[in-house]
């Protein structure tokens, strides 16, 4: 995944030593900076120095430095200097006259100019064959007089300015003509760059539909004496020899199309194909520089996947003006093999353009090579007005970009005003918690939308320059002196001259420079998250996304109240993303949410965070029976990226990976600074939309040199060593305990049970739930639609579209009843058997499970959005003061708000909650975990991993029914427990899951650092019973407390000891019941006592 640099020995800049960077009195929480971090501010550049540098060649999965290429073999063009060669036009001089009579015949242009004008277009333009072959004579008449018009116009004008905007698009092919001054972006005009980018280059994703560009400046001097020159863009369509090669393939003669093929030279193709090679199995970008032989150019070669960097195009333009240079000609090939390749031409401005603070060619492209990664993960940031113009840096813009999307998710838009009304209302009152959740909701919406936020940044640069610095000064490294690899970006090395600002500087500053409070608040917001950022791959000289590990302290409280441990901000040009997590050693599941259009993307992002916290916090309570604590990653598409989920996701890994391993490949990964100055380790396992990635993610983790690749992933392919939890039906498991409790405690029979359920037979929670289901359903709800029948759905149908994992639209309907039906989301204007016409099926399934009109007596959500039910909604299903669901055990994570959970409960539903039922896919997950961890590599790919003839080891085949029944006792004990309390107390069944929950948490922290942890006796004896027995006979308690981190064990040891009190005493015990428990314990340690029901069942 790693952006890949290679490069020709190319002279670099050295810095000044011995400068040490300014205090720049940001104050930060928590995790002061390790003093062994060192900092520096470049004062001074003295001079610019040719120092020979190593080219580096990072394999698909595996950065490493290569041997320095003998002296002499740096590659070289041709010694003409020219990559393409268009094949001679043998119409040519015929072509020409044809023109000049069609021009002659318009009578537009003077006679006795029509032959210079003609000679002029075909010779001075640098306009190759391909285009006059291509053409027809009365188009190239066309683009001769519009160039000749515009000549007449710039004499008419006082400053003689020519001015040329031409342009033609066929169906095949287009020709874009102006003129514009080298090295400088223009902000208004035509801009036919970003429409090639739009038009062309970013819809180049199939071979169907891709397009190559060539493109050339001119070097003929232009009437006027301007600086000016003529820029041509050619655009053609695509034809492929082979249009559907092997994805893997990488040869350049069968990918290649066919006007390439023609025309590139022999070292142009042999460049390519090493770049292609190499680029084929990565997501980022491969750079190559290479010397042309007898210039000052530098050919700028960048490999990457079709679509994976949206408006590059015209961005690269606006990197290299920035740094005083201009193009001679570029080129953007596809290959069907779905590799887009850019090679730029690149040369000095003119000595008398060239300004001053532009550095040489070499030290120029050196910088540049550094920034496409950067540019590459945001190329068309918010911005970027400011970078064209030449007001901010590439990264400055980019800074800004990602403060925005922080800004957006972080302002505090509630106010003071919601804290005292808050302390005022009773949350527990039904309508004043209503009355207070929709107020939140619409402050967070209203009050600062992302276009306001936008609009605020773009008016103050230079507080986005300030800011920007401070950043920089904290998390910019230098790491090998005069002859680092990492050398800082020019734009940098412009900020030298000034002062950096501390904290209470800036604030100053923002005070000052504010018209209003909203704008203080937006800039206020900066200065939070440069003191939020702990570590950042920002200045990873390579990259593919930008991440950011973020000390959470500055959420409010009143807002969030139960503290994060940890959080990591994702951003992307294809996403935005948040990693969070509730303790130190957590897991849980990396989810995609994608949007249907842009306005429910609108709705998503607002939601994106408040989702993950609370998903996360849900997996924090669940998590009780298990050592870690809970944590959820989500990755929210952009509206115009839905089919780059898996790019997205890539992206997203490689990135926060970037922060949690040390480097290993100097110039490619260096070292950051890390003011958090801890390791930290992610546990992460599938969710919606990644259930396909987890290998990819494990093998990845592997590759880049992470020790615990084989724990990274939970859920991923059993020759991975994963246990599956839909193949297993490990979330069901926990599901149906809960389920069985109810009949089992209320003596009901099962099989005339009508049962409502969401999420179908193609899920699943929802397809194990139909397999191991004995009840009667009478109507189920999936992505496809509503399926009902009043005296029972079929069951084997259900069955066979369950082990099928199809939707109900795949339902046989001729095995309905006569009051059955099926409605579809795409249907319209149906009659229901009772009569009811529905009108749409999308909106009668998303409301379904609100109607109020069939009998039900046992709802179970397997699927569906979060808050499917809240308080706006939930008195639809409370008839006469009664829930018109008796029993309800809630399998789909957050389908029901806890305050409308309260009002069910209060109307006499008996309710368990996500927290508690959903649970058994973390237990599986928890115990592959630990597998994982326990045996060393060998052990675990002959004990944990399927063989690659399909043989599956019987370590495996034992471990996962053991997993399967712990799954079933822990769900049985919990059930019990709030069952007991809730006849004791009254108390809601779905406070008292977060009671338990909270109490288990709180006792686990207090045991880990306890005194108990270091009685080593205890220790073992309490790890015997916690740890899985399979795992203590194959591999030996010993082996496992050496292989297994400290930090796990403790978890292990304070989540089993305080489960197990917990579950058995309840959440609120006398002050005697844990010595109690203790001393049990004890005695049974020292053989005093024997069978007491401590021992985990396994």
């Amino acid at each position: 995944m790693a952006v890949e640099i290679i490069r020709s020995p190319s002279p670099v800049l050295p810095p000044d030593a011995g400068a040490s960077t300014p205090d720049t009195g940001v104050s930060r929480p928590t995790n002061p900076t390790p003093s062994n971090v060192h900092n520096k501010l470049l004062e001074h550049v003295k001079a610019i120095s040719m120092v020979e540098r190593e080219p580096f060649l990072a394999p698909t999965y595996q950065i490493a430095p290569q041997p320095k290429p003998p002296k002499g073999a740096e590659r070289y063009t041709q010694e003409t200097g020219i990559g393409y060669e268009a094949p001679p036009f043998e119409g040519r001089e015929h072509q020409m006259e044809q023109v000049m009579d069609k021009l002659e015949e318009k009578g537009f242009i003077p006679v006795e100019f029509v032959e210079s004008e003609t000679k002029w277009f075909y010779n001075e333009l640098g306009i190759d064959d391909m285009y006059f072959q291509t053409e027809t004579p009365d188009a190239i008449v066309s683009h001769i007089l519009s160039l000749y018009a515009g000549k007449i116009a710039a004499y008419a004008r006082d400053d003689h300015k020519l001015e040329i905007r031409l342009d033609k698009e066929a169906a095949d092919h287009a020709v874009y003509i102006d003129t514009s001054t080298p090295g400088i972006s223009l902000l208004d005009g035509p801009k036919y760059e970003d429409r090639i980018d739009e038009k062309y280059i970013n819809i180049s994703t199939t071979p169907e539909k891709s397009y190559r560009i060539e493109s050339f400046r001119s070097d003929s001097q232009l009437p006027g004496g301007t600086d000016q020159k003529i820029r041509c863009y050619f655009v053609y369509k695509c034809h492929f020899a082979n249009p559907n090669p092997n994805p893997d393939e990488t040869n350049i003669d069968i990918i290649g199309e066919a006007r390439f093929l023609q025309k590139a030279t022999r070292n142009t193709k042999a460049i390519y194909q090493e770049a292609i090679s190499n680029a084929v199995n990565r997501t980022g970008p491969v750079i190559e520089i290479v010397n042309v032989e007898g210039t000052m150019e530098k050919r700028l070669v960048i490999a990457y996947r079709q679509g994976s960097a949206l408006g590059m195009f015209a961005s690269l333009s606006h990197l290299y003006h920035w740094y005083g240079l201009t193009s001679s000609r570029k080129y953007v090939e596809q290959f069907s093999n779905g590799i887009t390749v850019m090679s730029i031409y690149l040369r000095p401005l003119p000595k008398p353009v060239s300004s001053a603070r532009h550095p040489p060619i070499d030290a120029s492209i050196h910088q540049i090579m550094k920034e496409i990664s950067l540019l590459y993960c945001v190329p068309q940031n918010k911005f970027s007005t400011h970078f064209a113009s030449g007001r901010l840096s590439v990264q400055e813009t980019i800074y800004a970009h990602c403060v925005w999307v922080f800004v957006g998710h972080f302002l505090n838009r509630l106010g003071s005003a919601y804290t005292s009304l808050l302390s005022v209302l009773d949350q527990n009152n039904s309508s004043h918690a209503d009355m207070l959740s929709k107020i939140k909701r619409r402050l967070r919406t209203e009050t600062f939308t992302s276009e306001y936020i936008l609009d605020i940044i773009q008016r103050y640069p230079d507080l986005v320059h300030a800011l920007y610095l401070a950043f920089a000064n904290s998390h910019y490294v230098q790491t090998r002196g005069e002859h680092d690899d990492f050398l800082p970006t020019l734009s940098y090395l412009r900020l030298k001259v000034e002062k950096v600002l501390d904290d209470q500087e800036l604030k100053a500053l923002i005070s000052k420079t504010a018209l209003n409070e909203h704008d203080e608040m937006v800039f206020t917001a900066f200065r939070v998250f440069n003191s939020a950022v702990l570590k950042t791959n920002f200045y990873t000289p390579t990259k593919v996304a930008l991440s950011f590990r973020l000390d959470p302290s500055f959420l409010p409280e009143v807002e969030y109240p139960q503290p994060l441990f940890g959080m990591f901000l994702v951003i992307s040009s294809e996403f935005r993303g948040f990693h969070l997590r509730f303790r130190d050693v957590a897991r849980g599941g990396i989810r995609i949410v994608k949007s249907r259009n842009r306005e429910a993307y609108s709705i998503n992002v607002r939601s994106l965070f408040d989702e993950n916290y609370n998903l996360a916090n849900t997996q924090q309570r669940k998590n009780k029976d298990i050592p870690e604590g809970g944590s959820k990653g989500v990755i929210l598409l952009d509206w115009r990226q839905q089919d780059k989920a898996r790019v997205a996701f890539e992206k997203y890994i490689d990135s926060i990976l970037d922060l949690l391993l040390p480097p290993t490949s100097p110039g490619i990964k260096d070292p950051i600074v890390d003011l958090y100055g801890k390791e930290e380790i992610l546990f992460m396992g599938p969710d919606e939309n990644t259930a396909d990635l987890v290998d990819w993610a494990t093998e990845h983790a592997r590759a880049r040199g992470a020790p615990w690749w084989k724990s990274f992933f939970t859920g991923k392919n059993p020759k991975l060593g994963g246990i599956p939890h839909d193949r297993f039906g490990m979330t069901t498991l926990s599901v149906r305990e809960y389920v069985k409790g109810i009949y089992r405690k209320l003596e009901l029979d099962p099989s005339v049970v009508r049962k409502l359920q969401t999420g179908g037979p193609d899920g699943d929670l929802g397809s194990n739930e139909i397999l191991l289901a004995n009840e009667k359903y009478t109507a189920i709800v999936d992505g496809s639609g509503v399926l009902s029948d009043p005296e029972g759905i079929n069951h084997e149908e259900l069955v066979r579209l369950a082990k099928k994992r199809v939707m109900i639209s795949e339902f046989d309907v001729s095995k309905l009843s006569k009051t059955g039906y099926r409605v579809l989301i795409d249907e319209t204007n149906v009659t229901l058997p009772d009569g009811e016409v529905i009108n749409s099926g999308t909106s009668f399934r998303n409301t379904f499970h609100l109607r109020d009109n069939q009998a039900y007596d046992s709802f179970v959500p397997c699927g569906g959005r979060p808050e499917s039910i809240d308080l706006g909604n939930v008195d639809r299903l409370i008839k006469d003061g009664k829930s018109i669901f008796p029993y309800i055990v809630e399998g789909a994570n957050l389908f029901i708000t806890q305050d409308a959970k309260l009002r069910l409960e209060k109307a006499g539903c008996i309710l368990y909650k996500d927290a508690s039922a959903n649970k058994g896919g973390v237990t599986s997950s928890s115990l592959e975990v630990l597998a994982s961890l326990s045996f060393d590599d060998a052990g675990f790919l002959e004990n944990m991993c399927v063989h690659a003839d399909g043989t599956i080891p019987p370590f495996y085949v034992e471990y996962v029914k053991s997993v399967q029944e712990t799954i079933k006792h822990n769900a049985q004990l919990e059930f019990e427990a709030i069952w007991r309390e809730n006849e004791i107390t009254k108390i809601p069944r779905s406070t008292l899951s977060d009671t338990l929950s909270l109490a288990i948490t709180k006792l686990d922290e207090e045991l880990q650092n306890s005194d108990l942890w270091h009685s080593v006796e205890l220790r073992r004896s309490v790890l015997e019973d916690a740890l899985p027995h399979l795992l203590l006979q194959k591999v030996g308690l010993n082996k496992i407390i050496e292989r297994v981190p400290d930090s796990y064990l403790r978890a292990i040891f304070g989540s089993f000891l305080a489960s197990r009190f917990v579950y058995e005493h309840g959440p609120n015990p006398s002050q005697f019941a844990f010595f109690d428990f203790m001393s049990k314990r004890m005695a049974r340690m020292k053989g005093a006592t024997q069978n007491l029901p401590i021992r985990q069942k396994q």
